[in-house]
């Protein structure tokens, strides 16, 4: 994979300073408390290795280019959890068992194959009935089934019938067990594989039909049913790498990694009977219907964008959010205080924001903003109007894209002074609009899926204070409210016919962050004044618990729910600046900076000018 290096632009190294007063923010952890997958061969972890000779063990058993990895390892590898397998002895997380079929118990040469059905009632009497609410599911299966009517004659009509009611019930039983997060597979297309290719063209025509069958009146009841699931395009994603099965490293995709040609087992598949040492890693297909290792790799890849994109576009009014409340806190304090007379004054604010969540892992962005204005000052009021542009730019972590954030703000401000009193309100209206590049990694391959929403912030702020002591030192309490309404409109992604384009409704974010702190300034000199503020700030309202997007080519399916995004709801905020006068104007620069946030951290480095005039 292409991955371009990025200097890091001159903003970061400005705002070093500023970082340094902020605690470094934590790993990002996983959004799902555990992974539990039902399903066949595709699936499967290892149910029969216990059941092999010893020997062979370690370098068989699963149903791919052993001992490589199947999908759900790699996907369970990848949130931090479990992909154990689970039956013949062993406890794990994964259930699914090679040659099961979706409603219907049978017996291999092995032993008994529980179905699906079985297998999640197995996982229900094992949790006293109930599914854990916070873990990710995965419900994939249905080509055993296909695979009767192919081999044994069984009926077409009846079999898919059956196979897909029993699907759907899995589905509405985990469900009223308290799952909320479940990933559904769609089955690939059978006619695609080498089994299928071997029997020739009517055969692969036959498969891709009876496929297409099952997949249509699959999604098709659970959409009847009101179940919302995550859907997972493999059908189409399989067309997708043997249409262009060089990018994504296939040599061969037609015959078998392991010997003897499609009539194979990837069971017991294992380096001694591969066509050659970097098998796994060419051939798309491990025997005539199992991918390889790098297949499921691919495959891991695909789930993964699927179950991230919601939680990435989430992010966008979160940092319109951040964005808001930097510029609301420049606008409020461009003022050291009451005028000393009467009349007009322009100022003119500058910044470099920097977001940091997660260690970059959710999202890391930078950029410019500026603020600027009039004040008329009248006794112990001063009533303004203010304005504002603003461009950011960020990276989705683990090469996941990156996106641009524009703002035109408008404005109007108030304040008054008492002998030591004083308060400040604001409100400002803001169009934003976004540029979101969204990348998702596929093996060697990288797709992009673009859009370019727009969005809306309507904030409300409020500031109030007490100052003690002299001249020379002054000092008190600071209170602060921050009211943000943000709107970002739904889009649908560029190059919808993929199976990896997504679309997204609408977001509507509400904010409200209360500050309570100290501040105090120190004059050194006729003309510099130091000056330090820390705030205890809190977050009020709640973050959304779900995040949602919907599949653009499996037609007819509801949005989709994955976690939402989490940041803290409580953290500090330090400013440490100084005004002065330089080249006859009134000056004021310095740093901002969050602290004690482990999801992340807000900096911003700041100088304003203004004059009377």
């Amino acid at each position: 994979m292409h991955i371009t290096s990025r200097r890091k632009p001159p903003v970061r190294r400005l705002l070093v300073a500023a970082l340094l007063v902020a605690t470094a923010p934590a790993l990002a952890n996983s959004p799902y408390s555990q992974t539990v997958f039902f399903g066949d061969s595709l699936t499967d972890a290892g149910f029969f290795r216990p059941l092999l000779p010893a020997s062979v063990r370690p370098v068989t058993g699963q149903f791919t280019t052993n001992p490589g990895f199947v999908w759900a390892q790699y996907l369970a590898e990848y949130y931090g959890t479990s992909s154990d397998p689970n039956g013949n002895g062993q406890t794990g997380t994964n259930y699914a068992v090679g040659g099961a079929r979706v409603g219907v118990n049978s017996t291999g040469a092995l032993g008994p194959i529980p179905s699906m059905a079985t297998q999640v009632n197995n996982y229900l009497a094992a949790n006293s009935g109930r599914a854990d609410a916070r873990a990710l599911y995965t419900v994939w299966g249905g080509a055993n089934d296909l695979f009767a009517i192919t081999n044994a004659g069984a009926p077409a009509t009846l079999t898919i019938d059956n196979a897909v009611a029993a699907q759907v019930g899995i589905v509405g039983t985990l469900r009223n067990a308290g799952a909320q997060y479940i990933l559904v597979a769609t089955v690939p297309d059978l006619g695609l594989t080498p089994a299928f290719r071997a029997l020739g063209p009517a055969a692969q025509a036959n498969g891709t039909a009876l496929s297409t069958t099952y997949n249509n009146q699959l999604f098709t009841s659970l959409a009847g049913n009101g179940l919302r699931v995550i859907p997972l395009d493999t059908f189409n994603l399989l067309r997708e790498i043997t249409a262009d099965a060089g990018a994504f490293g296939f040599t061969n995709i037609t015959g078998t990694a392991c010997q003897p040609q499609i009539t194979a087992n990837s069971l017991t598949c294992n380096p001694t009977s591969l066509v050659s040492p970097d098998a796994p890693n060419t051939y798309l297909f491990a025997d005539g219907v199992h991918p390889t290792t790098r297949a499921h790799s691919i495959l891991a890849d695909y789930a993964v964008s699927i179950l991230e994109a919601p939680r990435q576009i989430a992010a966008l009014p979160h940092a319109t959010a951040v964005i808001g409340r930097a510029r609301a806190e420049q606008v409020a304090a461009h003022l050291a205080g009451k005028p000393d007379q009467d009349g007009r004054r322009w100022w003119v604010d500058a910044r470099a924001d920097d977001q940091r969540y997660r260690s970059g892992d959710l999202y890391d962005g930078n950029g410019p903003g500026l603020t600027g204005g009039v004040d008329w000052a009248r006794g112990n009021m001063v009533y303004g109007v203010f304005a504002g542009l603003g461009r950011n730019t960020y990276d989705f972590g683990r090469r996941a894209g990156d996106f641009s954030q524009d703002d035109r703000t408008l404005g109007g401000f108030a304040a008054w002074y008492g002998e030591r009193a004083w308060v400040n309100g604001q409100l400002s209206y803001s169009q934003v609009s976004f540029d979101v590049d969204r990348d998702v990694a596929l093996g060697p391959v990288t797709r992009t899926h673009s859009g370019s929403p727009d969005g809306s912030n309507l904030s409300f702020g409020f500031n109030a204070g007490m100052d003690f002591g002299s001249d020379r030192f002054t000092h008190g309490p600071v209170i602060g409210l921050l009211a943000q309404r943000i709107s970002v409109d739904g889009y649908n992604e560029s190059q919808p016919t993929l199976s990896t384009a997504l679309g997204y409704p609408e977001q509507d974010f509400d904010s409200l962050i209360g500050s309570v702190g100290w501040q105090a300034s120190f004059t050194l000199g006729e003309n510099f004044a130091p000056y330090l503020k820390l705030t205890y700030d809190r977050e009020f309202e709640d973050y959304a618990d779900q995040a949602f997007a919907r599949s653009l080519t499996i037609v007819g399916t509801p949005e989709y729910a994955v976690p939402g995004l989490t940041f803290d709801d409580s953290y500090g905020t330090a400013v440490l600046g100084a005004r002065t006068r330089l080249w006859g104007l009134d000056a004021n620069f310095g740093i901002r900076s969050t602290f004690n946030q482990d999801d992340g951290t807000d900096a911003a480095v700041f100088v304003g000018f203004g004059k009377r005039f």
